[in-house]
């Protein structure tokens, strides 16, 4: 590669990647702990479920107290679960009976539990677990329109733009780069190694987000709108139909159906044909009309085959079945490739042990963009270098730093917060979180700005957040009585992950810390601007 060409692309890397820095890296901290969303709702509830709770369930009772509940008559229900939680999603459409009055067509959403088969709404049934879960892609700011979504999307557009020109422009030496580390070099020869070494070795895994990223943010959302008036002239029930996002409509004939049949022996027969499967919803149409139908609709466990999609319909007039996908037939190329893709992104095909490597290497994704921002300050810190711009610099890298590793005791204190603070009486768990996150991020923010010194930032940041980390667990075993030996010996896998997940980290903080401390640093920041920065360098990032 030519010297003209190479430096196009190094300033194209280095400007996308300033860029979108800051935004990529809440995306990749807060990601990386949404891998444990489902732990963290049952360890904030203290409901550990497993993998057959769905299936387990009682599909008629439940039925029979929903419609104790609600107006379900000619309208369609669905019953869905999307994580492992003792709470499943429920939506009930508005009649489809024209000659009811207008007061009786509206329809509903919400969450029922399980085992008791109590209801809550969105708002007070939202955890920690979503909270992280929305920010990875900053859902937060979704106050006007899409436009958390529009920034996520430029974001990892972005990213995927940075990965490509930062392979290219290490291409000609990306093997001898990759064993190359000089810790006892000038800084940014040490920061370069580092961000060199590690951006090579998380290099799949960032571009299989970078990848899926795009398809489920920009794909299926950004792009959603011009999709639909270039390619499908504005037909969006096509569009749905193509995406497999439209359920089948069966219309009302107006005769009432005797008896509701029973879904448990439905949701057998489906199972014996299937085997061992996952169960995802379970939809009534038409409910209580003789032209009622239950569809059932599953999936295989990963572990037997990575993509699949079962579907069986029943009339419920006569319980005879109408249609039957096998759960081991080759779906089409759209549904397929969109599996792929989602279980990609989310890592819900190989168990624990593979989020455990999903969350590791999310971590080392964020050094490796901290490491890209200390390579940025360093080479800009020369004596050539006007004053005006180095207090600039160092200043931007001190409010940079502490915005990104503040994100570490924060999430820590929301942990604590919601398990000593948040209890069941709150109705607004929502703008509990909320408040918590946010106005602890900012306090954070500037306590550690304040600092005005790079390695005092990420000192504290390591031992404030392992402090508190190390409580966690503590808290939870004195409010429920969960304990992390018993929870282990009980075989809660959810709760114990949690508890084992901040004790990991603090303690691996915390020696972090411990070895930073021992190492003399050299003269701080702060000092060297308060001084004629001609004499002092600011390396001691």
């Amino acid at each position: 590669m030519n010297i003209r060409n190479y430096n196009i692309l190094f300033h194209t890397h280095t400007i996308s990647g300033i860029i979108i820095s800051a935004a990529l890296y809440v995306i990749f901290f807060a990601g990386s702990y949404s891998f444990f969303r489902d732990d963290i709702e049952a360890w904030e509830r203290n409901e550990a479920v497993t993998e057959q709770v769905f299936l387990e369930t009682d599909f008629n009772r439940l039925i029979d107290t929903l419609a104790s509940r609600h107006e379900l008559g000619n309208r369609d229900i669905t019953i869905r679960q999307y994580k492992l939680s003792q709470r499943a999603n429920v939506s009930i459409s508005a009649t489809k009976d024209t000659t009811q009055s207008a007061a009786g067509t509206p329809g509903s959403f919400f969450y029922t539990n399980l085992k008791d088969f109590s209801s809550t709404d969105y708002r007070s049934s939202y955890t920690l677990g979503e909270f992280l879960y929305r920010l990875h892609f900053f859902a937060q700011l979704n106050l006007y329109g899409r436009s958390g979504y529009m920034l996520a999307g430029f974001v990892t557009f972005f990213f995927l733009f940075a990965l490509i020109t930062g392979v290219w422009i290490h291409w000609d030496k990306i093997i001898s780069n990759f064993y190359l580390f000089r810790p006892q070099a000038k800084l940014k020869n040490l920061w370069t190694d580092a961000h060199t070494a590690l951006g090579i070795l998380g290099l799949p895994y960032q571009f299989i987000f970078a990848v899926t990223g795009v398809f489920l943010i920009i794909g299926t959302t950004v792009m959603a709108p011009p999709v639909l008036s270039l390619i499908y002239k504005g037909d969006q029930e096509k569009l749905y139909e193509d995406m497999g996002f439209n359920p089948p409509v069966y219309e009302l004939n107006y005769q009432k159906l005797e008896k509701i049949p029973d879904i448990n022996l439905m949701l057998k027969k489906a199972g014996d044909k299937w085997g061992d499967f996952e169960l995802k919803s379970i939809s009534l149409y038409s409910y209580g009309d003789q032209n009622m139908h239950i569809s059932i609709q599953g999936a295989p466990y990963p572990k037997s085959r990575f993509s699949g999609k079962g579907e069986a319909i029943f009339n419920a007039h006569d319980e005879e079945p109408v249609y039957h996908q096998d759960l081991n037939s080759n779906p089409n190329y759209l549904h397929a490739s969109a599996d792929v893709l989602r279980k990609l992104h989310f890592g819900d095909f190989g168990g624990l042990g593979l989020r455990i490597v999903y969350f590791i290497l999310g971590l080392v994704s964020c050094f490796v963009i901290l490491s890209g921002v200390m390579v940025w300050l360093v080479a800009r810190d020369k004596k050539s270098t006007p004053d005006i711009k180095r207090k600039f610099n160092a200043w931007l890298v001190w409010i940079y730093l502490a915005l990104c590793l503040g994100m570490y005791p924060t999430t820590a204190i929301a942990f604590f917060a919601v398990k000593v603070f948040l209890t069941e009486l709150n109705p607004d768990p929502m703008r509990f979180i909320f408040q918590v996150f946010f106005y602890s991020w900012l306090g954070i923010t500037v306590l550690l700005t304040a600092l005005r010194n790079n390695r005092s930032i990420t000192k504290y940041s390591l031992l404030s957040g392992a402090v508190i980390g190390l409580t966690i667990p503590i808290a939870n075993g004195m409010v429920t009585g969960n304990w992390f030996w018993s929870t282990f010996n009980s075989d809660q896998v959810q709760l114990f992950t949690v508890d084992m997940l901040w004790l990991t980290t603090s303690l691996i903080s915390l020696w972090t810390f411990y070895k930073m401390n021992r190492t003399e640093s050299p003269e701080p920041a702060s000092e060297s601007i308060a001084k004629p920065i001609k004499k002092h360098s600011l390396q001691n990032t």
